[in-house]
């Protein structure tokens, strides 16, 4: 089996949780030494698609790269780096463009439940991050993609253009496969385990941060909802329960059937203790380096800047052939 080339980016916007932890982050960890390259971007143009504060994106973006280096992201070991400090990103969401369906767009979820909360405006932005996300991917050519399960019908979507564009165009762009973990994929909220666990529509006291203190994420955990019973097991009827047993099964790296034969007959309080105890011992290394890496800003900086060099040699090199296949520019 050949070595994957994968790609992967994170919204700098927010404060990041457990369900970002989880779904991405650990995975850009894993997949570091397995890519050839292994490249992450902290997508700061996918952040202005909808209403921010200037100043607050940037304070966001380096909180993000620290809790990525604090995570054990390593920049000589993989390309870590800026969205908008590589501008092929842009010019290829255009060109892009001209092979993507405007019904295809209009059909996208992420834009109805976002533009449904919108007050004021809704962004043609928004209405285009999923072209914006297809030309991050495919200007690496990455053969593998890394996300949650809430970005499942982004990444089809990307697939169906990077089809369109080789069928019209001769084949120029790699198809990449998607990669969502086995446990862990959606990771939802402690107060309303039907919703996934979010920073902009999930409650405050059902988000786990990733750098909550262990009296915060005790105090969460102990009032996470469950159900009447007293079974420690996963069930559709028991959607909080099983939510806390693939939260601890991936804090231990063990399988959610274990966890239940270790908590066969036991309380609900008991087990709440127990995957409180798991998120403190996952998350604690991270939030302590995260506390030396944050206040150097100039060294994230730096990071960041050696990442977009890297990254702008692959991307202008897929960029120059999509140009020519589409008889854009000189020969």
């Amino acid at each position: 089996m050949s070595t994957p080339i994968i790609f992967s980016g994170i919204q700098p916007t927010g404060r990041k949780h457990l369900g970002n932890f989880i779904g991405a982050v650990q995975q850009y960890v894993e997949g570091q030494d397995r890519g050839e390259p292994a490249i992450f971007c902290i997508v700061d143009l996918h952040a202005i698609s909808v209403a921010y504060e200037p100043a607050e994106l940037r304070e966001c973006l380096y909180d993000t790269t620290a809790i990525l280096l604090a995570a054990g992201l390593d920049p000589e070991r993989c390309i870590l780096f800026r969205q908008s400090d590589v501008r092929e990103h842009t010019e290829l969401t255009w060109l892009l463009s001209a092979v993507t369906s405007h019904g295809d767009l209009n059909r996208m979820h992420q834009f109805k439940d976002k533009s449904a909360r919108q007050r004021e405006l809704v962004s043609a932005a928004l209405f285009f991050y999923p072209v914006l996300m297809a030309s991050d991917v495919l200007a690496y050519r990455a053969t593998e993609v890394p996300v949650g399960d809430d970005q499942r019908q982004h990444v089809e979507l990307m697939r169906e253009i990077g089809r369109r564009f080789n069928e019209r165009f001769g084949e120029t762009l790699v198809v990449p496969e998607l990669k969502i973990p086995e446990v862990g994929a959606r990771i939802m909220d402690l107060q309303e385990p039907e919703r996934k666990m979010s920073t902009t529509g999930g409650t405050e006291a059902g988000t786990v941060y990733v750098l909550d203190e262990p009296g915060t994420i005790r105090k969460k955990l102990a009032s996470a909802v469950t159900d009447s019973g007293r079974e420690v097991v996963r069930g559709p009827d028991k959607a909080g329960i099983t939510n806390l047993i693939d939260i601890l099964a991936v804090a231990r790296g063990v399988d959610q059937a274990e966890i239940e034969l270790e908590f066969d007959g036991a309380g609900y309080g008991e087990f709440k203790k127990a995957v409180a105890e798991g998120v403190i011992e996952l998350l604690a290394p991270v939030r302590e380096r995260y506390a030396e890496l944050r206040p150097d800003q100039a060294a994230l900086e730096t990071a960041l800047a050696a990442g977009a060099e890297k990254a702008r040699a692959i991307a202008a090199a897929t960029l120059a052939d999509v140009r020519h296949a589409m008889g854009i520019g000189p020969k």
